[in-house]
């Protein structure tokens, strides 16, 4: 929005032709700043800048799904979980969960590990281990804590965990795989969020930068998925 004022100094009823000339370029030059600002300052955000496309495919039989690449000591993505949990489970979608733990987050790994671990057990002990992780956030300080909080979460669920979990790092292996392949698909923040589609009429896959748009999101990803109906004659 462009305000006036009114100048110290009235302008003369009748200006000669340098003043005039000044006045426009100075009025020229006012716009074009005001056009370069809004340029710079009311953009959307860029999306992640996808260099392999391998990943951003729905599991076998799946026309939709979510995949999310997620820090669990994030808390952006501690934010949005509920949400991608809620939405996987309104339009019974597959949500494709992979680790992309942050070097400078001091349990983070260790966290991604234990998940793995659950894993083993059952994929849904996994991920309820990564959601109550994530709700309990702000109470897991270090890596001592998030090792008590491991153990609470395990007797709750009647089971022993062992002195080491990952003795031969085969577990850590698999997180370092799932960064390595964000960063191969051009991931630089957590989380990273899309809704990929199988033989789709749009676009193969979508990146989630307004969370308040992913039912829209994932309604045009299903409308865009639906069987072309048969010809008739």
């Amino acid at each position: 929005m462009f305000r006036f004022f009114r100048l110290a100094h009235p302008v003369p009823a009748r200006p000669d032709r340098t003043s005039l000339l000044l006045s426009l370029a100075a009025a020229a030059l006012l716009m074009a700043t005001a056009a370069r600002a809004h340029a710079q300052f009311g953009a959307p955000p860029a999306g992640t800048p996808v260099h392999d496309t391998s990943a951003l495919r729905p599991p076998a039989g799946a026309r939709v799904a979510i995949v999310e690449f997620e820090d669990m000591e994030c808390s952006t993505c501690a934010h949005i979980n509920p949400l991608l949990k809620q939405a996987a489970a309104t339009y019974k979608i597959p949500w494709v969960r992979h680790d992309f733990p942050l070097p400078f987050h001091n349990w983070s790994m260790n966290a991604a590990v234990n998940a793995r671990w659950f894993d083993l057990k059952s994929k849904a002990l996994g991920d309820e281990y990564r959601d109550q992780v994530f709700a309990n956030q702000p109470t897991i300080s270090s890596p001592d804590v998030l090792s008590q909080f491991t153990q609470k979460f395990a007797q709750s669920h009647g089971i022993a965990l062992p002195f080491a979990l990952d003795p031969q790092d085969k577990l850590a292996a698999l997180v370092k795989a799932d960064f390595a392949l964000g960063q191969r698909i051009g991931i630089v923040h957590t989380p990273t969020i899309w809704v990929v589609t199988a033989n789709s009429k749009g676009a193969p896959f979508v990146e989630v930068l307004d969370r308040s748009k992913l039912y829209q999101t994932i309604d045009q990803a299903i409308e865009d998925t639906k069987p072309s109906p048969p010809h008739t004659r």
